[in-house]
């Protein structure tokens, strides 16, 4: 379980390039481009990620997130509260 001041971790220099969702820890897949001629060379699947700010009520405070577009449907649905539950986060 991560506490809420691993949050803060996320928005340093370290973490400024990872391509991980916080919610549902998509990240990116390689695969191939295939040509035409069925031809294969080498290319990379990119999750959608944005960054996002959101209020916890219980907490006071504001998180900013990367999430997917995965996540923002299911925070939509579920709550930010329960998704970052699900996450792994409190």
């Amino acid at each position: 379980m991560k506490s809420l001041n691993y949050f803060v971790l996320l928005q340093t220099k370290i973490w400024d390039m990872s391509r991980i969702c916080d919610i549902t820890g998509k990240s990116i897949l390689r695969g191939n481009r295939v040509s035409h001629s069925n031809r294969k060379t080498k290319r990379v699947f990119k999750p959608n990620l944005q960054k996002k700010t959101f209020y916890l009520e219980d907490e006071d405070a504001y998180v900013t997130l990367k999430i997917s577009a995965k996540a923002m449907r299911l925070i939509d649905k579920i709550g930010i509260k329960e998704a970052l539950k699900q996450g792994g986060w409190m």
